[in-house]
């Protein structure tokens, strides 16, 4: 029975259109031994495209280690299986170097400037697109392709753009805000036409080996969540050491073990007793200080961002108004966008966010389409 018929495995799981013409277009996919990614696989071939699974190992010893507090099989491992059973070809890159040097080397750097970075978006931008991309086309690729849940789609002008997954508890675009033209418009993402529950399913009906395999929750390089312990074992000697916990006016309350170990907005560990409520409000590395404050001195309504990167549109030559995310879990709020400065945007919030925190991403949204992002200043 013909997929027109609904009785494919492409009718009835594939809701998008291929790019192109021919049906025969080959495409990388990055298989990471997870669901997501090895559904992303089933979907286009089935469509009708080359497939071929492409696993990247960005972490020493990644090739020969389950998941942490698992006896179980590597990533790597994991995406073999996959491509075994849907009969693709399925390529190892090691792009450890350019891991460390790309995400890690910065979140050390940026913890120690005293800023909460997002690696996933740096890792996104240049070992996820920037070095899988490049040699995914040596390898004959015409796309690449990923397990992320969301939907690229070519606007009108011209210009590629994502676009909010189906779901949004899972929608991702948050993270990819940083991809250039050249990325996106060689980018497939068929995930995002879907919910998770579906990919479950789907992956269940397949048979794929990673079927009930759990999502990972933790930064890939930091699976116990002590980034301060991250930092102080890669930066030896140039992890700060204590300091002052400081009021807004500069008198001292106590003593804190390290400006790595705080981000704005903290409550829980602070260890002092102030008899109420305090949050971390500022850092400053510059003299050690940790500023704690109330809830209250945590709003703003004007963020500055630096690194800017536009996508739905080529540049902001007018003020525009959006919703903006300033965390990944953030619902959003609207604001003017403007520029205020070569290369710098401001966001003027109609209503002020809470704990827009340096380092971390600020992500411009009209209407269900990325117009681009910053890194709050």
């Amino acid at each position: 029975m013909d997929g027109a018929s609904g009785g494919s495995a492409t009718g009835r799981y594939f809701s998008g259109g291929m790019r192109g013409k021919c049906m025969k277009q080959r495409v990388a996919v990055g298989l990471s031994g997870g669901v997501d990614s090895s559904v992303a696989a089933y979907l286009l071939k089935e469509q009708g495209y080359e497939v071929m699974g492409v696993t990247m190992l960005t972490r020493d010893g990644e090739e020969r280690q389950g998941e942490v507090g698992s006896l179980g099989p590597s990533p790597a491992e994991d995406a073999a299986r996959v491509a075994a059973h849907l009969r693709i070809p399925h390529y190892v890159l090691d792009l450890r170097r350019e891991f460390k040097r790309c995400v890690t080397d910065y979140f050390v750097e940026e913890y120690l400037k005293g800023r909460t970075p997002n690696p996933c978006v740096v890792c996104n931008r240049y070992v996820k697109w920037g070095e899988l991309l490049d040699r995914s086309l040596a390898l004959g690729a015409d796309y690449i392709a990923t397990g992320h849940y969301a939907r690229i789609d070519r606007l009108p002008g011209g210009r590629y753009a994502l676009r909010n997954s189906v779901t949004a508890a899972k929608d991702q675009t948050y993270a990819l805000y940083a991809l250039t033209q050249e990325q996106l418009s060689r980018t497939l993402m068929p995930v995002g036409a879907y919910a998770k529950e579906e990919i479950r399913r789907i992956a269940l009906e397949a048979g794929l080996p990673v079927a009930d395999k759990p999502d990972s929750q933790e930064i890939c390089f930091v699976p116990d969540d002590d980034y301060a312990g991250f930092v102080r074992r890669e930066a030896g000697e140039r992890t700060p050491g204590p300091g002052n916990f400081v009021d807004g006016e500069g008198h001292v309350l106590g003593r804190h073990r390290g400006i790595t170990h705080y981000t704005i907005g903290q409550r829980r560990g602070l260890g002092l007793a102030m008899g109420h409520r305090v949050f971390v409000t500022a850092i400053r590395p510059e003299t050690a200080e940790v500023v704690v404050g109330e809830d209250a001195d945590l709003y703003t309504d004007r963020v500055v961002c630096g690194c800017v990167n536009f996508m739905a549109e080529p540049c902001l030559d007018r003020p525009v108004r959006a919703r903006v995310k300033i965390r990944y879990n953030h619902p959003g709020e609207y604001c003017m966008i403007e520029s205020c400065g070569e290369g710098l945007v401001q966001c003027l919030f109609e209503r002020k966010v809470r704990a827009a925190a340096p380092g971390q991403a600020a992500v411009f949204y009209l209407g269900e389409y990325v117009l681009g992002g910053g890194v709050i200043l």
